[in-house]
C-alpha cells in the first residue's frame, strides 16, 4: 500500500506541475492580450484557454497519465471534453465575477482554474487517460 500512496502522489505532483504550467500559458495569454491588445477579458480567455489545452494534453499524455498507455486520438477527444466543459465552468463563472465583483480579471481568473482543476484530475484520471 506504501507503493501506490507513493505513486498516487507522484501523479498527483506531475498532475499539478502540468495544471500550473496550463494555467500560467492561460493567464499569461489572457494578460498579453487584454493588457497588449486591448482584447476584452472574456474573449482573451477563449484563446488562453485554447492554447493552455495543448499544453495541458500534451504534458498529460506524455507525462502525468502515460502510464495508461490511452489510444492518442481518443485521449484527446475525452479530455478535449473534459476540459471543454471545465471551461463553460470556468467562462460563465468568469463572467459572473467581472460584472458582478471587484475582483480584478487576473485574480478572478487564477481562483477559478484552481476550482476547475480537481474535477479536471479526476475525470481525466478516470475516462481521458483510461488505457481500457
Amino acid at each position: 500500500m506504501p507503493f501506490l500512496a507513493s505513486f498516487l502522489s507522484i501523479r498527483i505532483m506531475q498532475f499539478i506541475a502540468v495544471g500550473c504550467t496550463a494555467a500560467l500559458t492561460h493567464i499569461g495569454v489572457v494578460i498579453l492580450l487584454v493588457e497588449h491588445f486591448k482584447l476584452p477579458p472574456l474573449y482573451a480567455n477563449v484563446l488562453g484557454w485554447l492554447i493552455a489545452f495543448i499544453v495541458s494534453f500534451s504534458g498529460h499524455y506524455f507525462g502525468t497519465f502515460r502510464d495508461q498507455k490511452a489510444p492518442q486520438l481518443r485521449a484527446a477527444i475525452r479530455f478535449f471534453v473534459i476540459s471543454l466543459s471545465g471551461f463553460l465552468v470556468n467562462e460563465i463563472s468568469y463572467a459572473v465575477l467581472l460584472q458582478y465583483t471587484w475582483i480584478a480579471y487576473d485574480y478572478a481568473l487564477t481562483g477559478i482554474l484552481i476550482g476547475v482543476a480537481a474535477l479536471t484530475y479526476w475525470a481525466s484520471r478516470r475516462w481521458a487517460f483510461l488505457g481500457n
